[in-house]
């Protein structure tokens, strides 16, 4: 792992969880491989190195997401500084025709249509829209992205605003903005921050100024203890006045990936939810090498928090809808949700209503 050349040069490996080690050495150049798995806090602290030695830095890696690689992309794209270059295999002519076929159609036996197909655009495509391999939602989210389901989503007064917490002590709390309006699920707005206290979060649910519905927190919000006064969450919220909140059931993460799955095809983002999103698409097993399996149980880094509120939002939202008023039959006809009945209906129904308002007037 280290060699060192006649002329007292050093060539040497090392793993970017490692880097302190090199924190206070003089190194003349780093090369980065699969930097998108690398850990993007060893370029933070070796890069003042290279400043002063007047050194140079090399960043290879197939995508994995939209993650710190990709923003290094992005970044360097623009810049004078930087050289940035994406090859696919109609560049490099690696691999034939036959054999790029191959791989898609073994990649989808294995992983499903959709998934299979983003896991070979990453791969052989530089594809940063293809989900992580072990990704938890991937073959759901890839519908959410190909059925252009991330889109303008327009808050509406006349339907309450739920929203569904993670609660993060040392770490971020996400929370998920959402609506549900006929048989789908607006999210419309997603927020993440970390080592705030209640009366913080309590002023971004006012300033945001929705008609709030529920407000759903983790089941332990009750016992658990976040900020002074030796009050549960829950009583902190309870203290603040920004609406009524209730505790999602108390089932297995699981139990809570399952219900995310079915109630991802029911849903909607705004823009505005897009890093949610992403996070959601992070969220992921890791796989064995051993027993060649994944893991059962989720990574847990910077993606779980996000998708955790989700889960939270997948197992409350039929209460939440249970709360919503229903759409009169002229709200259906201008959202496009008239199902079961034809014009002829519709007309008799118009009609009804019209009787029974003449009869109440009188």
């Amino acid at each position: 792992m280290f060699i060192e050349f006649k002329n007292g040069s050093t060539w040497q490996l090392m793993g970017s969880d490692k880097y302190d080690a090199l924190v206070g050495s003089p190194p003349i150049g780093l090369t980065f491989s699969e930097y998108a798995l690398s850990n993007p806090s060893a370029w933070g602290f070796l890069r003042p190195i290279m400043l002063e030695n007047g050194g140079w830095a090399i960043f290879n890696s197939t995508p994995r997401g939209k993650n710190h690689f990709k923003k290094m992309i992005d970044f360097a794209e623009h810049s004078e500084d930087w050289f940035s270059q994406r090859l696919t295999v109609d560049q490099t002519k690696i691999f034939t025709n036959e054999q790029l076929l191959n791989e898609l159609k073994e990649l989808q036996s294995e992983h499903g249509d959709s998934y299979g197909k983003a896991i070979w655009l990453q791969e052989y495509y530089v594809s940063f829209e293809a989900a992580l391999p072990g990704a938890i939602w991937a073959e759901a989210l890839t519908k959410v992205t190909v059925e252009n389901r991330v889109r303008d989503i327009p808050y509406d007064d006349e339907f309450p605003v739920f929203t569904a917490w993670d609660l993060g002590r040392d770490d971020d709390t996400a929370i998920w903005f959402y609506q549900v309006i006929a048989n789908e699920i607006r999210v419309i707005d997603y927020y993440a921050n970390n080592f705030k206290e209640i009366p913080f979060y309590a002023q971004i649910l006012r300033d945001k100024a929705y008609n709030y519905g529920l407000h759903w927190l983790p089941h332990d919000a009750k016992p658990k203890k976040l900020g002074m006064g030796g009050k549960s969450i829950l009583q902190q919220f309870l203290a603040e006045d920004v609406g009524n909140f209730a505790l999602v059931p108390s089932l297995s993460v699981e139990d809570g990936i399952q219900a995310a799955n079915a109630t991802l095809p029911k849903c909607y983002f705004d823009h505005k939810c897009e890093d949610g999103v992403e996070h959601l698409k992070s969220y992921r097993r890791t796989y064995d090498e051993v027993k060649k399996i994944f893991s059962t149980t989720p990574v847990h880094d910077e993606h779980s928090h996000a998708a955790d509120a989700f889960r939270y939002l997948s197992l409350t939202w039929r209460q939440s809808k249970a709360q919503a008023p229903s759409l009169t039959q002229n709200q259906k006809f201008h959202q496009g949700n008239i199902t079961n009945m034809n014009f002829g209906a519709m007309k008799k129904q118009h009609f009804s209503n019209k009787r029974a308002e003449r009869y109440d007037a009188q």
